[in-house]
């Protein structure tokens, strides 16, 4: 019975203090590069910028699609969706995992809001853009929330499908997703590729952390003679 509590989210708390570490590593290695203005890293980003930038000048209909894939998997669209998650988690009575899913995208939001200002990254500047976005640039905000909201839906739906091909849709669909959306964030020319990268595992990391302390919290509670779902 406690290995199933355990195991409510899809991970175990030691599972997921790891992964966390294992993403704050290299996400922090990527923010001491951009807050020093490491010239290796400019190197590499404006020459990934630089070729995809050329290559979608040339395929204005490639350029549609993403616009429309941007558009349409907006950060906010991430939080209208789990809110919907938690709503339906609540009516079945898993308050606490409702509250985990909102508690968690509402983190992931806060901190990636923060850290744009903390660092005052500028976006690619090209003479003939092919998109435009306000704001600053690192951590890729697309990226972030993609990342975090898909972690998200498939710690909460993972362990309650079944059936090996639907699993792994959901599987896929929670990788490609976030990658897609983290291709199309470089293509338009609104993120250098070490922003959306950051972004890609800070959205993990977070919902690495909110589960190792939710997992904590609820194994206490429950030891201590208390149940919450």
């Amino acid at each position: 019975m406690r290995h199933e509590r355990e195991i409510a989210l899809g991970i175990r708390t030691t599972e997921a203090a790891g992964l966390a570490v294992g993403l704050l590593v290299p996400f922090g290695g990527i923010a001491a590069l951009v807050a020093g203005k490491a010239r290796g890293l400019r190197g590499l980003d404006t020459h990934v910028a630089d070729r995809l930038h050329e290559m979608a000048a040339g395929h204005p209909e490639l350029v549609d699609a993403m616009l429309w894939w941007s558009f349409w998997l907006h950060p906010n669209t991430w939080r209208i969706a789990a809110v919907v998650l938690a709503i339906w988690l609540a009516r079945r009575r898993e308050t606490m995992l409702a509250w985990w899913a909102v508690a968690t995208m509402t983190a992931g939001g806060v901190l990636g809001g923060v850290l744009k200002l903390l660092f005052g990254r500028h976006r690619p500047d090209f003479l003939d853009p092919v998109a435009r976005a306000t704001g600053y640039s690192f951590p890729s905000g697309h990226a972030l929330n993609a990342a975090l909201g898909a972690a998200v839906f498939l710690l909460v739906l993972l362990p309650r499908t079944r059936g090996r091909v639907k699993r792994a849709g959901l599987v896929a669909a929670a990788v490609g997703l976030p990658l897609v959306t983290a291709y199309a964030r470089i293509a338009l020319g609104v993120h250098w590729t070490s922003d959306v990268v950051a972004g890609l595992l800070l959205g993990v990391a977070v919902p690495a952390v909110t589960v190792a302390v939710f997992q904590g919290r609820r194994v206490g509670v429950e030891s201590g003679g208390v149940h919450i779902r």
